[in-house]
């Protein structure tokens, strides 16, 4: 499916967003499978229904609760999408990629991303996070890439840098943070599939190979879409299962409900790290 939005409709959908909220954040973040309860500590919080904002895809999967929540959080005006659309619900890359557009439009300067993954380094654990320091866009390479058909030079260049999609300083501020707070924090490249089935045994054999630490079904769209428009990010992978040896005697099937049940232990390490690096944002 091919879907190509304008600067219309990216500024009709900031519009609308802006006229129902008194704040004006410059910094977004966009959560994950299990992830989105963060939303419940943003002050003065101003809620809109991701079906409510024109041309915005709405999330079917549980532990998505569809809600963009635009409130303060560490003295900082940040606009949160609790929750995400994916690829595999039958939207187009482009659609996926639609928040970050309207966001663009909206002064967003900032962008935080968060997932659920899968953990291909056999160093992970379920409920540890990662910083990614890179991705690698399967997806994109296939031609699933939310910059196909007509670009607009207002938005971004026709062949944006990806060099340093994840923005190093950012990046060096979390790490600094997780010292500081003792939260364990890996570092690693995360990888999406399309995704919905897991991935088989073959599949994390070929995977780790390539050079992937983490494997998911989302983020690098979005990803994609803020640096081509100029927004800088920063990315945190919640490990919500191992997938090291996997195929091997034993080991237990990868079920949706094991990540939700990882995003419990998740959300306090998330919420600490990424109220720590709004914290350190704020100072002069």
């Amino acid at each position: 499916m091919h879907e190509y939005y304008t600067r219309e409709q990216f500024d009709e959908a900031a519009q609308y967003i802006l006229a129902r909220t008194k704040h004006r954040p410059r910094i977004a973040m966009i959560l994950g499978s299990g992830l989105g309860s963060l939303v419940e500590q943003l002050e003065q919080a101003d809620v809109l229904q991701y079906g409510d904002i024109p041309y915005f895809p709405e999330s079917t999967i549980e532990g998505h609760a569809g809600r963009l929540v635009i409130g303060v959080l560490e003295g900082k005006a940040v606009a949160a999408m609790q929750g995400r659309a994916h690829y595999y619900e039958g939207y187009s890359i482009q659609r996926i990629a639609f928040p970050v557009r309207a966001f663009q439009q909206m002064g967003i300067d900032t962008l935080i991303v968060t997932n659920a993954a899968g953990g291909l380094d056999p160093a992970f654990k379920p409920g540890e996070l990662m910083l990614i320091t890179d991705h690698i866009n399967l997806v994109g390479m296939a031609g699933l890439n939310p910059l196909r058909g007509p670009n607009d030079p207002t938005l971004g260049p026709r062949f944006p840098d990806m060099s340093q999609a994840y923005d190093p300083e950012l990046r060096a501020l979390a790490k600094r943070v997780a010292a500081r707070e003792g939260i364990p924090l890996h570092e690693g490249v995360y990888i999406m599939l399309a995704g919905p089935s897991f991935e088989t045994p073959a599949d994390i054999r070929f995977l780790s190979k390539i050079g992937a630490n983490a494997v998911g079904m989302s983020t690098v769209p979005e990803v994609t879409a803020a640096r081509h428009g100029g927004i800088r990010v920063v990315g945190f992978s919640g490990i919500s299962n191992t997938l090291a040896g996997q195929g091997e005697l034993g080991h237990e099937e990868t079920t949706h409900e094991e990540v939700l049940e990882a995003g419990k232990v998740l959300v306090p390490r998330l919420t600490a790290l990424i109220r720590g690096v709004l914290r350190e944002m704020s100072a002069p």
